[in-house]
């Protein structure tokens, strides 16, 4: 599998938000969200090839008992059922952070899903691969699917107000959900970014009855790799 990396960090994001957790970033994405906070994984993709008994001896060392598979689009990497199956058979939670553009049955205790709103859509960027992530960005069999799998959250990236718009939109158009398993999480990678969005975000969950989502993280480490 190509891996952007391996660490150790304190989950920032998500119903598990505080829960040290060893994270396998995995390398490639199918979406251009012009925000991406990891272009490493996907505008300009780096990493090395491991095995998946290499990465799991990594993540066996770090003596955890959560794991984040997340990247990139984890779910485009050929290996990652035997990947989360070898998870698995070391007793550890599994979370998978997706856009749930792909489903595959993978072992998995939490998908956190985080489709992408129209105003991700990289239109100044690059037009072409803009056209190609408006296509692909929003899949609602993908969605379902996950949510018949295993365990979900709702993660979405919200920039703009009209984005909480858009989120009920979408969730008019699936089965019927419990409120607390929506999270809205601000654009943004430092403390003024976030906290220009924080407020309104905050009130719209108010509102609407969904969980407003940190990004601890950054509070904790800064917008730097392998946190």
């Amino acid at each position: 599998m190509k891996i952007a990396e391996i660490f150790y960090s304190i989950q920032g994001e998500g119903s598990l938000v505080g829960v040290p957790s060893v994270f396998v970033r995995t390398t490639g994405c199918n979406l251009r969200c012009w925000f991406c906070d990891t272009p490493y994984t996907s505008w300009e993709p780096e990493g090395i090839s491991l095995s998946v008994g290499d990465i799991l001896r990594r993540v066996e060392g770090y003596n955890a008992g959560h794991v984040v598979v997340t990247g990139g689009e984890p779910m485009l990497a050929p290996e990652i059922e035997e990947l989360c199956a070898g998870l698995r058979r070391l007793g550890m939670h599994i979370t998978i952070e997706t856009a749930g553009t792909i489903f595959k049955p993978v072992a998995c205790d939490l998908a956190s899903l985080s489709p992408k709103l129209r105003s991700s859509t990289p239109w100044q960027r690059d037009a072409k691969l803009a056209l190609r992530h408006e296509e692909m960005r929003l899949n609602l069999a993908v969605l379902r699917a996950f949510m018949n799998h295993c365990a979900y959250q709702f993660k979405f990236v919200i920039d703009t107000p009209e984005d909480i718009q858009e989120v009920r939109q979408i969730l008019g158009l699936l089965p019927p959900l419990e409120l607390t398993r929506i999270l809205l999480m601000p654009q943004g990678v430092t403390r003024q970014e976030i906290e220009e969005r924080a407020g309104w975000i905050a009130e719209a969950c108010k509102e609407h009855g969904f969980r407003y989502c940190p990004r601890l993280h950054l509070d904790l480490f800064g917008h730097q790799r392998g946190t």
